[in-house]
């Protein structure tokens, strides 16, 4: 598992650890690690060009004293000193091994950088706010331009513009192909729109562990998802491997329930009892003759006389007139955990008082629009900082909340935030929340708790995605485009894949 520690955090244990260390010996540590890194991404050092982007702050330093290491071995290294004061400590230790200090309007600085092999971001620490000023702002672009034609950027602690505590980039920024960061994983690092400029993160470990709290955020690894996974024993049936019901599709939306379904029965779930329309019930009978249907009639008790489950799901192509949110109602008043996705959110968002104050575990799976709907919030600004939007719209709504997206994040209860690190563009694409919401709603089913289901169940799609498309599998001919019901046939794969790791 990842942990990642908000910015506060880390500063309070970074003044605790060089309490007890010689001065300059934790810059010492940052620097080798990095040093080591950036020889590992090189061919050789000997004989390599580095550019080193050396900000005023500790990030700049670690930058210089990485960058004389690699000048012993015998790297061409040259640093631009683009704060308003240099780390001189680590300047002076870069001109001891034969580097070079320059400043950002030096002669044929972009033929330098362009020539160069690799290119370290020191320009911010963790500290910074706000898209890069000048002339931050025009180093960044400078190795964005090395970088398409070869050079290797390398981010230190972090990349340059992305805020560490929200993955949030308001202007300028860094796009890193390999980021290291020291002592332990930030939040910018994990969520989007910073998680896209961060490229491949190494973690170095610089002692800070025993003295950091416990993490803002976490992001699953496939062990851990395997360790929640139950697995059927001698003794299981359909109903000890956990029933869940589904209310979703309609005669407009035909697909959605046989997709939810889907997601259900190849996550595991023992039984599913699907309520839907008539035209939507033939539709799941040919795909999944193993459901148990109630076609929805006037009656009103639907919900009522689906029979025994552990769980509910309620939403997908439901629709969202009188007789779809008599249904949500029923469900609601249950005692049972509960997952509203979709059309099921439209009504939650019109009716919060559904939603607020139920006892029972509850989950909501919205994409950015749909919690903004909730929140009554710009969509933009959703995208922007989905951890801080996920966070108040469980506060508001008493429950946990997987926000969908290019980074899934999962808040609620009292633990740190959720982030799923397997996401994939494969997965925008019609259909696919529908199966989420059935994977998520049969680990509810099977007894796992919302937020475990709900990480758990956002890693698996992720992977079953890949795999679909090719990715995870090593196919020979590539990544191709995919549906919703190929990342359902890619699901027992997905599962092995995790249990295999």
């Amino acid at each position: 598992m990842r942990n990642a520690h908000a910015v506060a955090d880390v500063r309070a244990a970074e003044q605790a650890l060089m309490a007890g260390l010689p001065p300059g010996a934790l810059m010492q540590r940052a620097a080798a690690g990095l040093a080591a890194v950036c020889a590992g991404l090189l061919p050789r050092v000997y004989g390599s060009r580095v550019v080193v982007l050396a900000g005023s702050g500790d990030n700049g330093g670690d930058g210089l004293y990485a960058g004389a290491r690699l000048a012993r071995r015998g790297a061409r290294v040259v640093a631009v000193a683009a704060g308003s004061r240099v780390h001189e400590a680590g300047a002076a230790a870069l001109r001891t091994a034969g580097g070079q200090v320059t400043g950002p309007g030096a002669a044929g600085l972009e033929a330098t950088m362009h020539a160069a092999d690799l290119v370290l971001d020191g320009l911010l620490g963790i500290g910074g706010r706000g898209g890069l000023r000048e002339p931050q702002a025009t180093l960044a672009a400078l190795a964005e331009k090395a970088r398409g034609s070869g050079t290797t950027v390398v981010a230190v602690d972090l990349p340059s513009g992305v805020d560490a505590d929200t993955g949030e980039v308001t202007g300028a920024a860094v796009r890193a192909d390999v980021t290291v960061t020291f002592g332990t994983w930030k939040m910018g690092l994990l969520i989007d729109p910073g998680a896209a400029h961060t490229g491949l993160a190494h973690l170095v470990d610089i002692g800070l562990t025993p003295h950091l709290p416990a993490p803002a955020a976490a992001a699953y690894a496939a062990a851990d998802v395997a360790a929640l996974l139950p697995r059927p024993g001698r003794e299981s049936d359909k109903y000890r491997r956990g029933v869940l019901g589904i209310v979703a599709g309609s005669d407009r939306f035909t697909g959605a329930a046989a997709l939810a379904v889907g997601g259900a029965l190849r996550g595991g779930a023992g039984m599913v009892r699907v309520v839907t329309a008539p035209v939507a019930a033939a539709v799941v009978r040919q795909h999944w003759p193993e459901a148990v249907i109630t076609v929805t009639g006037e009656s009103g008790d639907d919900v009522e006389t689906a029979g025994r489950v552990q769980a509910w799901l309620a939403g997908p192509g439901m629709g969202t007139d009188e007789p779809a949110r008599s249904r949500l109602v029923a469900v609601l008043a249950t005692d049972l955990p509960v997952l509203v996705d979709a059309d099921g959110l439209t009504l939650v968002a019109r009716e919060p008082e559904l939603v607020a104050g139920r006892r029972a575990a509850t989950l909501l799976t919205p994409h950015a629009g749909e919690l903004a709907r909730l929140l009554r919030a710009d969509p933009a600004t959703v995208t922007a900082r989905r951890a801080e939007h996920a966070r108040a719209a469980a506060a508001a709504y008493g429950c946990c909340v997987l926000l969908k997206g290019s980074t899934t994040v999962i808040a609620g209860g009292e633990g740190p935030l959720l982030v799923n690190p397997t996401g994939t563009g494969w997965l925008a694409t019609a259909g696919t929340g529908d199966v989420l919401a059935g994977l998520a709603g049969a680990l509810l089913a099977q007894g796992l708790d919302v937020g475990e289901a709900a990480a758990a169940a956002a890693y698996l799609h992720g992977i079953s995605a890949r795999y679909a498309a090719g990715g995870a599998g090593g196919h020979p001919g590539g990544e191709a485009p995919i549906g919703a019901g190929d990342v359902i046939g890619s699901l027992p794969d997905a599962i092995r894949a995790v249990h295999e790791a």
